[in-house]
């Protein structure tokens, strides 16, 4: 099944993988580590967040996490094509499946799907994304017009690049038309303090959690951002691998 790529508009078929031992090598990466995926159905308007549970070489199939509730699940199952979506380490990791079956697996619902024949692996140094800890959440300071009058929205920071950020929308207030321009935010970074940006959205996905609860992801790109401002973003995703490192050689 050939790939609809949403990690951008670039042609991808060069991080094609089309060996199997790769691809089971990739999918057991993702469900050793506990990541958790993107599914998503009808073009990408409806995003579930789940988790591989089982990848079955033998009998030529993955085994995920439902959804929240049986109407998804249903949704999920009649879909023709559903999409992927992860991140293993600082690869984004994308594939697709066709027929998705409802089944029980360690006496809980779950689906499952053919083992793709091809998925794609696309690393880009240059604008590495790193997610920002959840222990202490850092927000970004928005503002935004709300019912004629500007309001400046505290919203969570998700993940970070040299590109630009992901945010948490919660209460789903934030106008996220693609295109649009938010001038004079603030982003305040541990040890390296706050700095004004200017974001543009560039995606927003609606997220059903594994608890039921809704959020709303939005993807934004800096503009015309200083090389100072670069500096202390580049400064800090130093600081976050560093941590992220540390941590891992920890555990072994």
């Amino acid at each position: 099944m050939p790939l609809s790529p949403t990690f951008g508009t670039e042609n991808l078929s060069p991080y094609q993988v089309d060996s199997r031992r790769e691809i089971i090598s990739l999918l057991k990466g993702l469900q050793n580590s506990n990541q958790l995926i993107s599914m998503l159905i009808n073009g990408g308007s409806e995003v579930f967040i789940t988790s591989i549970l089982e990848v079955d070489e033998q009998n030529d199939i993955v085994i995920i996490d439902s959804a929240p509730d049986n109407m998804a699940n249903e949704r999920i199952a009649q879909s023709d094509r559903v999409s992927f979506e992860g991140l293993l380490d600082k690869i984004g990791i994308q594939f697709a499946a066709g027929k998705i079956t409802r089944i029980s697996f360690e006496n809980r619902p779950a689906l499952q799907f053919n083992i793709p024949g091809s998925l794609i692996r696309l690393q880009r140094r240059e604008y590495y994304r790193i997610n920002t800890p959840l222990s202490t959440p850092i927000k970004v300071s928005i503002p935004a017009d709300i019912d004629g009058r500007i309001v400046v929205l505290h919203l969570t920071l998700v993940d970070i690049s040299c590109g630009g950020i992901a945010i948490l929308d919660e209460k789903k207030v934030l106008d996220c038309t693609i295109g649009k321009t938010y001038e004079h935010c603030h982003l305040d970074l541990p040890s390296t303090g706050p700095i004004n940006v200017t974001l543009q959205v560039r995606n927003s996905q609606e997220l059903v959690l594994l608890n039921g609860k809704t959020n709303r992801r939005i993807g934004c790109q800096f503009i015309n951002l200083s090389n100072s401002v670069l500096s202390g973003v580049q400064r800090y995703i130093m600081k976050l691998e560093r941590e992220r490192n540390s941590r891992l050689n920890g555990i072994r």
